[in-house]
């Protein structure tokens, strides 16, 4: 696939640099041309650096791998008003929340993914990739690396098996939740895992194992 990815931060290299491994085409777009040189040099594997409109326009898919209260100043760079993500799978996997609480910074009842529609009209809106810090993505996917499932929400069914594929590709289980009318509930579950680890506990340990059939009563 040809992917653009908005950011130079560390989820940005992570994924980045993982589905470059895997063989799609990547390109990097960032508010700073020189760090998006200085990511696509550092990553190789044929990784190069654009301007944010070019790593928007004829991509199968575009990572917004941005802090929360950048993604509009991003997606403006990008010329995402314009219309230039319509009709392209737009992953999501910002965390809008209030740091070392986990309390989510957005209105009642609004979610980031929706937000981010809003400002990409016509982009296939995914959230996804943001219940796992960056560091889950740099191993070579089976190499003393556990299978983690990527929980993620979509209107588009097209997107959401674009982001699936994408998902295995750096070594995760894709698992579809839902349309975007339920994509506020995962970012609340990131607001919750975010709060435990910074109050010292493992959110391991504050999830039930449950078998993973139906549970009917």
């Amino acid at each position: 696939m040809r992917i653009g990815i908005l950011g130079t931060g560390t989820l940005a290299a992570a994924l980045g640099e993982g589905w470059a491994r895997a063989g799609h085409d990547v390109a990097i777009g960032g508010r700073s041309q020189g760090k998006a040189e200085k990511l696509a040099e550092r990553l190789g594997h044929g990784v190069h650096s654009v301007a944010p409109r070019e790593a928007v326009i004829g991509r199968d898919a575009v990572l917004l791998a941005v802090s929360w209260d950048g993604v509009e100043d991003m997606l403006g760079l990008a010329g995402a008003a314009e219309g230039l993500l319509a009709g392209t799978p737009l992953i999501d996997p910002t965390n809008a929340v209030a740091h070392g609480v986990g309390e989510l910074l957005t209105e009642h009842g609004e979610s980031m993914a929706r937000r981010i529609a809003g400002l990409a009209p016509g982009a296939h809106v995914v959230k996804a990739f943001h219940l796992f810090p960056a560091g889950q993505w740099t191993s070579v996917p089976g190499c003393d690396r556990a299978v983690v499932t990527v929980a993620m929400c979509g209107d588009d069914p097209a997107a959401l098996r674009v982001v699936g594929e994408l998902a295995r590709d750096v070594g995760g289980t894709p698992a579809i939740l839902g349309a975007l009318d339920r994509v506020r509930q995962l970012e609340e579950v990131a607001g919750f895992v975010i709060g435990l680890v910074f109050a010292g506990f493992d959110p391991n340990s504050a999830v039930p194992r449950v078998s993973s059939s139906p549970v009917r009563d």
